[in-house]
């Protein structure tokens, strides 16, 4: 009995190892990342990690690549595959501006109603655009009142799982359809004369916001100086407070807004009354009449947006593509919930099941995002592989190592200078980073770096992405 379970511990103790070994990993590969692991920073923080060779169609390495961990911003990876296979990179965002009842002698005798398209880079210029159709369409006057359709998205101004105290930071916008100047306000703010309080001013200028300053010029070096919105009471009133040294350079900061759709009706509004276009009426928000007659549209190619959404990994451009998904594959009111059934469809089609994995938003704001490197790789190699054209608009929307986006900054003066495309990811303990690069012999590569459960500052962990990638990029694979 005794020697017949030896023999068997013997059996599975060599399948076990051989099952290790038979994985044939690269062997540069694997020393490195031994070397890397042997640091006692990886005794209290968890790293996944996938590495495929896209030209020779093979695994170079592997490690927990299965664990769920939360992708942050990497989960725009995922939104911006899904949107280029069934939204399309010509799909349009569009804010369309109609009118109701007649116009004569100039006058518009009805309302107008702007209906918001998801479009997330919608600006004051596009809206000067808009305000310009009106007068070439021969309006003057309206009496009658201004409106947004907002219906062709539910309620739900924020993602599942984001935090309360996030805001009101312009990373954590109020969702619309009818967007503009990313749901936020910019305020340049400089010293005044000592004793009195800073300057600031609105860009926008709008009289939408109230703004109390009691703020104070001081000689003193000082870090007490904020500007705020009361986001407690979700309101938009504006607070600037404490002490700002007359030394200190002028900037600015961007705060975001509550019922955004709103901000835009107010700075239309004040567009047209700029353009001596007269206005009798109220603002509000309306679903369109079907009797409604079209007078201009704004029209924005998703294979734009993706830029801004992963360059500079724009939270408002993910989301709203999201809900752009939902909307064309299920109809109005387009949800969270509905574009991520349509990010499980993409999941499936790399053969992978969507069951595995929890995706509550198209951000990666959310703690409650799970994923794993291997579907990050098995993504990516889709891409690669079965979509020519939407690997290279996925692949040129990346930010670009030591040149621009999130990647601005870094691997400078390496190999992987100008070579990583990748799309950074950043929460509270969580560092991503996926995409592609080239060997030093040319092969294409795709990798996918999780970092988790750390304390301090994300710069150690970037230093050991940018190791690994400055290594891929020096490597020579035989």
């Amino acid at each position: 009995m005794g020697s017949r379970y030896f023999q068997l511990v013997i059996l599975l103790t060599f399948f076990f190892y051989s099952s290790i070994f038979s994985q044939n990993y690269n062997e540069d590969i694997l020393n490195e990342i031994s070397e890397i692991l042997e640091d006692e920073y990886f005794n209290s923080t968890t790293i996944a990690l996938s590495i495929f060779d896209l030209t020779a169609n093979e695994v170079l390495y592997n490690k927990d690549e299965k664990k769920l961990l939360h992708p942050a911003s990497n989960m725009k990876v995922i939104t911006s595959v899904a949107a280029l296979e069934y939204l399309d990179p010509e799909y349009t965002f569009n804010t369309s501006a109609y009118h109701t009842g007649i116009i004569m002698d100039s006058i518009c005798y009805g309302d107008i109603i702007i209906v918001g398209g998801f479009d997330p880079d919608f600006t004051t210029k596009d809206l000067d655009t808009l305000v310009y159709s009106l007068i070439d369409y021969g309006i003057k006057e309206i009496r009658g009142n201004i409106y947004g359709d907002v219906s062709n998205m539910d309620s739900l101004f924020w993602g599942n799982g984001w935090m309360w105290d996030d805001d009101p930071y312009p990373d954590f916008p109020y969702m619309t359809p009818l967007i503009i100047n990313d749901v936020s306000i910019e305020i340049a703010y400089a010293p005044g004369l000592i004793g009195n309080p800073a300057h600031y001013e609105l860009i926008p200028q709008t009289n939408y916001f109230d703004v109390t300053n009691n703020s104070i010029t001081t000689r003193e070096d000082t870090s007490n100086f904020e500007i705020s919105r009361d986001w407690l009471h979700r309101g938009n009133e504006l607070v600037i407070s404490g002490d700002l040294s007359y030394k200190t350079e002028p900037d600015t900061v961007k705060i975001n807004v509550v019922n955004p759709e709103y901000y835009f009706l107010y700075l239309f509004k004040e567009k047209l009354e700029e353009n001596s276009i007269e206005i009798i009426g109220r603002i509000d928000t309306l679903t369109l009449p079907e009797y409604s007659k079209l007078i201009y549209t704004h029209s924005r190619k998703f294979s734009e947006v993706i830029v801004n959404l992963n360059k500079d990994s724009d939270n408002l451009s993910s989301e709203m593509t999201l809900r752009a998904m939902s909307f064309e594959n299920y109809g109005k009111p387009a949800s969270a919930e509905k574009g991520i059934q349509v990010i499980d469809s993409m999941i499936s089609r790399t053969g992978l099941n969507f069951e595995d994995y929890k995706i509550v938003d198209g951000s990666g704001v959310s703690h409650y995002n799970l994923v794993s490197t291997e579907l990050m790789i098995e993504l990516l190699k889709y891409m690669y592989y079965r979509s020519s054209e939407n690997y290279k608009i996925l692949h040129d929307s990346f930010p670009i190592a030591g040149v621009d986006g999130t990647l601005e900054n870094r691997m400078r003066r390496t190999k992987a200078f100008e070579n990583v495309h990748a799309k950074t990811g950043t929460l509270s303990g969580v560092s991503t980073l996926s995409g592609y690069l080239k060997s030093a012999n040319d092969h294409d590569i795709t990798f996918s770096i999780f970092f988790q459960n750390y304390i301090g500052s994300s710069r150690v962990v970037r230093r050991y992405q940018d190791r690994i990638c400055k290594f891929l990029s020096e490597l020579v694979i035989k």
